[in-house]
């Protein structure tokens, strides 16, 4: 009996695994924008959501009129729900790989 609740424990794990859907709680979306965004967590507002496997892709609109597209990663494992930082850019911009500050 033992056996059988670990393989499903480990199937549900295998299962949920790469859903950023899951993962990604608009909670850490806000935490993680203000952060990559440098602005408090009421100065903007997060639109058009799209989970993609463990991607999930939105726009963001400030207060101020700035429009950003952004993505965060997001799994859960047996660790618990783990979200990257957000990599956001300028709508109407190339994305830029903030790791060589391009």
């Amino acid at each position: 009996m033992t056996n059988q609740k670990i393989w499903l424990y480990a199937g549900l794990c295998l299962t949920l695994g790469g859903c950023a859907a899951w993962a990604v709680t608009q909670d850490a979306l806000v935490d993680r924008t203000a952060h990559a965004l440098g602005l408090e967590k009421n100065q903007f507002k997060i639109e058009n959501r799209v989970d993609d496997g463990v991607t999930t892709r939105y726009s963001v609109k400030t207060d101020s009129g700035l429009q950003y597209n952004c993505y965060v990663g997001g799994s859960i494992s047996v660790l618990g729900r783990m979200v990257s930082e957000a990599i956001c850019s300028k709508k109407g911009e190339p994305a830029r790989n903030p790791l060589l500050g391009q």
